[in-house]
């Protein structure tokens, strides 16, 4: 992306590709007639199958590095490192992010730098061995159909092009969002490589890449532009929505407090690693903002050509299929039941109940009306799951809610509630994902990650608007259209909102439309309010039954939480300062 508002101006220094795959191929020496050139030939075009189904093999495996949320640390939801859930495991790993009982040494995420990395370099080594097959045995003869056969596997070959560099733009930022800058690589390591030499690039330079990269593959006028639509073969696959959906996610970080202002590192002495330039220059900021937004709309432009839609999709569908039409990018379960396994309610066939949301998250569900719910209100205390915005039925397991053809039964003394081993520790359970299995007889179900949605993109352009450009009517719009959808039908926002009072509704609505989804963790880190979000403690209820169907429900605390201002971006593996002696993060 190019602007003249000094938003992004480093380029990358990646720099052209050299070769690092070679093919084994050795040519019969001294061949002097026709019968010997023929065999070379025929030897080379089996060569040339073999690297180019080899390189179709790896561009698939490409996908396999893609975040998969269900159980990403330790059998735990990020959730449950957030102000969203408590994870009733209390050995797990997860549990350091809640202690502050974490650093450079012992990170729970650490797995974070290896997976994306890796991801990296087997991208970096496809578009290098792409680059090393010589079609020249088709393009050279004239028969139709080695013509044909040309045209079709260059197509082919670059559209995997395309595909490995956005997997590569995607996990960066994973790693951005995690650590600021990183290395951004020129070509894959080998043990021969001086390790000291590589340096961080700056935040700056890291977006510019990620960005640049987006804006690439989804040219219409380069070869292998990403597709709109995939056929049915290829379903799942990136398309161009993907890549433009990750470059929203992108800019928005970018626009955003955290990316801007590095006040908080305490004279850090490298600031461009964590913070982008000129972020308190308030022109600088609007262009960042308006930049995140046209982003978030090139999206919503594509909704016709790409088939998306959000407004006749049902909220529960979205996370129980893999082809419903709100859902950009995704990655794509086979038949499983571990995450069922994990989450399922303690008394239910081998549950181990997993990631229980909590209160402060089932308080921020609105009620019927838009209003908010109040345990000051003996109404709204004698019946806290009554006239509540749907998304709480839908993503929740409540005290006697039905799952499975029976309650679940969350009071004290109940099979799911207070007393017994590993039950929840907050009264509720995750109904977001859960199908429902007969895990005794191991039934399976389909699953799906959902990386990019459209649900995200329309509050993504919503915030990003409201920033740069307040009181626009799509604004509010897009967040009704959230709000509006098959069977959540919440009220439209009120017409006269501040700005400031709009960016308040528009970050509850993300809390809400996207509980579970790994936004929360990032959202807060993002926005600067992590410390009074996840240093709060987190609280549950307690249920107390007095009668059939009848109980008495008060507000709890379950665990007092740790957030230090060090924890905004995650500190540098210790084992990579160790060798390349990069500086580390701020006040780690």
């Amino acid at each position: 992306m190019k602007n003249n508002n000094n938003t992004y101006t480093a380029k990358s220094p990646l720099g052209d590709l050299g070769v690092f795959l070679v093919f084994c191929l050795m040519l019969f020496a001294g061949c002097s007639n026709l019968l010997e050139r023929e065999i070379v030939l025929n030897e080379t075009e089996d060569m040339i199958k073999v690297s180019y189904t080899k390189s179709q093999a790896r561009v698939n495996m490409l996908y396999t590095y893609l975040p998969r949320g269900f159980l990403y640390i330790d059998g735990a939801m990020m959730a449950s490192a957030t102000d969203e859930a408590e994870h009733t495991q209390q050995t797990s790993k997860i549990q350091q992010f809640n202690t502050g009982a974490w650093d450079a040494v012992d990170n729970p995420d650490n797995i974070s730098w290896d997976q994306n990395f890796l991801g990296i370099r087997n991208a970096d080594l496809l578009l290098q061995s792409l680059g090393d097959i010589n079609l020249d045995y088709y393009k050279l003869d004239p028969n139709e159909s080695s013509q044909q056969t040309y045209r079709t596997m260059m197509e082919n070959m670059n559209r995997w092009k395309s595909e490995a560099r956005f997997l590569r733009a995607f996990f960066y930022f994973e790693l951005v969002k995690r650590y600021g800058g990183v290395p951004v690589l020129e070509k894959p390591l080998t043990l021969a490589d001086d390790f000291k030499s590589l340096g961080r690039n700056t935040l700056e330079e890291c977006i510019h890449f990620i960005v640049d990269e987006c804006d690439t593959v989804t040219d219409d006028t380069k070869p292998g532009c990403l597709p709109v639509l995939h056929e049915d073969a290829d379903f799942g696959r990136a398309t161009k929505g993907a890549a433009l959906a990750l470059k929203s996610r992108v800019l928005l970080y970018a626009a955003s407090d955290l990316f801007n202002d590095p006040s908080w590192a305490g004279g850090y002495a490298e600031p461009e690693l964590i913070s982008l330039p000129n972020g308190k220059d308030a022109s600088i900021r609007t262009a960042r903002w308006k930049a995140a937004a046209d982003a978030a709309k090139a999206v919503i432009d594509l909704e016709r050509d790409a088939h998306y839609l959000l407004s006749l999709t049902p909220y529960p569908d979205v996370f129980a299929y893999f082809s419903t039409a709100e859902i950009i990018f995704s990655r794509r379960e086979g038949y499983k039941n571990d995450f069922e396994i994990a989450n399922y309610p303690i008394s239910f066939n081998l549950g181990r109940s997993g990631t229980t949301p909590s209160q402060n998250l089932v308080d921020d569900y609105e009620m019927l009306d838009g209003s908010a719910f109040d345990w000051n209100n003996p109404a709204h205390a004698a019946n806290p799951y009554e006239n509540r915005d749907p998304r709480l039925e839908f993503s929740i397991m409540t005290n006697n809610s039905s799952f499975k053809d029976r309650p679940v039964e969350c009071w004290a003394g109940g099979r799911d509630g207070a007393g017994v081993e590993l039950a929840t520790l907050t009264g509720y359970y995750i109904r977001k994902y859960q199908q429902s299995l007969d895990l005794l007889n191991g039934k399976t179900g389909v699953h799906a990650w959902v990386l990019f949605r459209l649900g995200e993109i329309y509050l993504n352009y919503a915030e990003a608007l409201n920033e740069c450009d307040p009181g626009h009517a799509d604004i509010k719009k897009y967040v009704d259209n959230v709000r509006q959808r098959m069977g959540v039908r919440m009220p439209r926002l009120a017409s006269d909102l501040t700005q400031a009072e709009m960016r308040e509704k528009i970050r509850h609505e993300r809390r809400i439309e996207m509980a579970f989804e790994d936004h929360r963790f990032w959202d807060v880190r993002r926005w600067m309010i992590a410390e009074e979000t996840l240093g709060a403690p987190v609280r549950g209820v307690d249920i107390q039954k007095t009668g059939e169907n009848t109980f008495v429900y008060k507000p709890i605390k379950v665990e007092d939480r740790r957030f230090e201002t060090k924890m905004y971006f995650y500190p540098i593996p210790q084992s990579e300062i160790s060798i390349a002696r990069w500086p580390q993060n701020p006040l780690w």
